[in-house]
């Protein structure tokens, strides 16, 4: 909250359960460092276009190297937001798609991503103002 200390709330600001205190909850946070990671967004965004087999993924969300694509697809899946289907054929094919849940997230990062784009140019000039006084 803008204006207030680490750790202090302002009166009147509850908005129910689902408020940022929330994220006090360690799941919530944990969650929370999934979706915020460098990689988990980029992913999920990615898989809402369509599903992928783990080297076309790659290729999409380059520079991320094999080993951390991995490990994001891991934490993806143990959270239940992708899937991970592995066909019986030879060579073994896996492939990897959002799960509803991962589709619902999807929403909410599209969403995010919106808002950004649509408040860039005051963001900008924010950060030009503030860099200006810091100077």
């Amino acid at each position: 909250m803008a204006g207030t200390v680490a750790g202090e709330h302002r009166a009147g600001t509850d908005a129910g359960p689902s408020n940022c205190r929330e994220e006090a909850r360690p799941l919530v946070r944990s969650v929370l460092e999934r979706i915020g990671d460098k990689w988990s967004v980029v992913v999920v965004c990615q898989l809402g276009e369509s599903t992928y087999r783990y080297n076309e993924l790659r290729r999409l969300v380059r520079p991320i190297t094999q080993r951390m694509l991995s490990v994001t697809l891991r934490g993806l899946e143990r959270d239940g937001l992708v899937s991970r289907t592995v066909h019986a054929t030879v060579p073994p094919r896996v492939d990897y798609a959002l799960t509803e849940r991962g589709r619902s997230l999807l929403r909410v990062v599209r969403d995010l991503a919106g808002w950004a784009d649509g408040h860039a140019e005051e963001i900008s000039a924010s950060r030009a103002a503030f860099d200006a006084r810091e100077a």
